[in-house]
């Protein structure tokens, strides 16, 4: 017979990290999460990647893009989040997460969390056009946040990252890591 675990074991765990990505699309989400993912993990083995576009495949591409599907999406993912940092996983998710509601909750309900802002000016997304998502947009195909779907840009993330392109992913992550490691001592990660 398998013994439950005990209240002594559950209150040792302690929990994990979240860091979530957000930005437009575009911004650098992905290739800047997957670089602090790579190097977290030499340190930290129990740190996990998540993206927005996996996350939707994985969940079987049964929401749309519009407002009401991308909130239904947006608070799977943080509970997803939660839930795996309630179990001692460091976790990186990149995701737009449009909505000021969502990253509130993550604030309540994540006891480690901590929020970045990858910020890029509407005018180089649109230059990078990365998936065509921008080019498709101008001509009416798709539903694009902060062209033609509001974007609740964050108001108060822990770190804003600013990638216009002219700093190398490496010098981008080294800044990311200096300010996660000070977010980490002010929360009491790292105790």
């Amino acid at each position: 017979m398998i013994k439950p675990e005990s209240d002594t074991v559950k209150n040792n765990l302690k929990n994990g990290m979240v860091y979530w990505l957000t930005g437009l699309a575009g911004a650098g989400k992905t290739t800047i999460g997957r670089r602090l993912y790579h190097v977290l993990r030499e340190e930290q083995h129990n740190t996990i990647f998540l993206d927005g576009d996996d996350l939707r495949g994985i969940m079987g591409n049964t929401c749309g893009h519009g407002i009401n599907d991308r909130q239904k999406l947006a608070e799977a993912y943080a509970r997803l989040c939660r839930l795996l940092s309630s179990q001692g996983f460091n976790v990186i998710c990149a995701t737009i997460s449009m909505f000021h509601r969502v990253r509130e909750w993550n604030r309540k309900h994540i006891t480690y969390y901590t929020e970045i802002y990858i910020k890029v000016p509407m005018e180089i997304l649109f230059q990078r056009n990365q998936k065509q998502i921008y080019s498709n947009c101008q001509q009416g195909k798709g539903q694009v946040v902060g062209v033609d779907l509001p974007f609740e840009e964050p108001v108060h993330p822990h770190i804003i990252l600013q990638n216009d392109g002219s700093r190398p992913i490496d010098a981008l992550v080294d800044e990311l890591l200096f300010h996660c490691k000070r977010e980490e001592r002010e929360t009491g990660f790292q105790d």
